[in-house]
């Protein structure tokens, strides 16, 4: 009994998951009035369907849309345009995960602040 004791101190708990966000009503309490903040980006999403906000020192414009409980967005900078891509969307605390290619993708994880 003590050394089970001792295992439950000492050893780590496990990370709790991500959960997915798979409606628009839930992603925009997610967003709304937050900045989405990771290594060089500062975006904000807003409920009317714009995205706006700096990448790596850039201006970067887009727009956004939930179809079939992805988000799927475009974006525009001055050295990069992105092209429609939908994206799954999850969350665990403060982090936000988008996966593109409609989950298939890479993974962009980004602070809510």
């Amino acid at each position: 009994m003590r050394v089970l004791l001792i295992l439950l101190l000492v050893l780590p708990l496990p990370a709790a998951a991500f959960e997915a966000v798979t409606s628009r009503e839930d992603f925009v309490a997610l967003v709304v009035g937050k900045r989405l903040t990771g290594d060089g980006v500062g975006l904000r999403v807003t409920p009317d369907g714009a995205i706006t906000g700096r990448g790596f020192g850039f201006k970067v414009t887009g727009t956004w849309q939930w179809r079939d409980g992805l988000f799927c967005r475009t974006l525009t900078s001055a050295i990069r345009d992105f092209p429609l891509n939908c994206q799954t969307v999850a969350v665990q605390g403060d982090v936000i995960r988008f996966r593109a290619d409609r989950g298939t993708g890479d993974t962009a994880d980004l602070r809510l602040r």
